[in-house]
């Protein structure tokens, strides 16, 4: 392309330059907002966009009605943020962070596998009163874990699960055969495949299709000792109907690593149930990962530049990238 591209780079108020962008530094003009007016201002000019703040709204609010951008890099695996329709309608690419998480999400769901099958909170809590209490724990091996989205994460996830001894299988889209899986079934069979989970593990972006999925009546189809695990969106759950769920013993426990709003409320039930385990939009943000995030933008931008197909390119009318559907 003729001239020095304008990158424009938003992040969140209090937040720094992304790390790992010093390759392209000198060939690009970059220019780093952090608020609503200098968004503004910068977007016009940009030719890249490359967002690790998604406040949806301001960026909305801030789309010029002409501009020559023409490649959305989110840092993130998902995309629903970013999803209005001015973006989603237009032809400019969009990409995600895809692969940079998978491998601290997986690991992160195996210890909560085991953190269950080992009564780990039950450890600490007991340790915490000074109770020597002996108990007999679960072995996860032959057990069956079942996989919300097994996506690009999903398949990381069944890797260590199979690692472990589990019988792992998914829900896709389509169906499909994937050797990290035991099988992967079409998402329309979610409610057959529920009752024969000991662990369900959510790892699906957050679409029209799953949104609310997980409510009362997925609730009802799980077996008691069933545990949840979400990696994936927060909305996907019905916060109130999983509240219900283990408050009355429809299933046993869950692992939150997501939330309908963030942070959670001080107020929700969720904080002081000793059969869940909460973190904090965290399961993937391993050491380096914002290094890791500008390698991979930087790589990107390369083949864009070189007028290359780019890694990533998400389906914006569906909201993710179709290969790992």
């Amino acid at each position: 392309m003729a001239g020095t591209p304008h990158i424009v780079l938003l992040t969140a108020a209090d937040a720094g330059m992304l790390p790992g962008l010093e390759p392209v530094l000198p060939e690009v003009k970059l220019s780093h907002v952090r608020d609503e007016t200098s968004l503004k201002a910068q977007l016009p000019e940009a030719d890249i966009l490359l967002v690790t703040d998604f406040r949806t709204e301001m960026l909305r609010r801030a789309w010029p009605g002409h501009h020559h951008i023409s490649w959305v890099h989110a840092t993130s695996a998902g995309v629903n943020t970013l999803m209005f329709p001015e973006l989603i309608n237009s032809d400019i690419q969009l990409t995600n962070a895809r692969g940079v998480f998978d491998r601290g999400i997986a690991e992160y769901v195996l210890g909560a596998v085991l953190l269950f099958a080992k009564d780990s909170m039950n450890n600490l809590r007991y340790q915490q009163q000074h109770e020597w209490r002996h108990r007999e724990t679960e072995l996860i091996r032959d057990r069956t874990a079942l996989i919300v989205g097994a996506g690009s994460v999903g398949r990381e996830v069944a890797r260590l699960l199979r690692a472990a001894g589990m019988q792992v299988i998914g829900t896709a889209r389509h169906a499909r055969e994937d050797e990290n899986f035991k099988a992967v079934y079409a998402s329309d069979r979610l409610p057959e495949l529920l009752p024969d989970a000991d662990f369900v593990v959510i790892t699906a972006p957050l679409t029209g299709e799953t949104r609310g999925l997980f409510d009362a009546e997925a609730f009802a189809c799980m077996q008691p000792r069933a545990r949840l695990i979400n990696v994936g969106r927060g909305p996907i759950v019905v916060e109130h109907d999983l509240i219900n769920a283990l408050q009355e013993g429809v299933i046993a426990g869950a692992v939150l690593d997501v939330f309908e709003q963030e942070p959670l409320a001080d107020q929700s039930p969720l904080w002081d149930m000793p059969q869940v385990m909460i973190s904090a939009h965290m399961a993937g943000d391993f050491r380096g990962w914002e290094q890791a995030l500008g390698e991979q933008f930087v790589e990107n931008f390369y083949r864009w530049k070189h007028g290359q197909l780019l890694h990533n390119v998400v389906e914006k009318h569906k909201g993710y990238i179709s290969s790992c559907a």
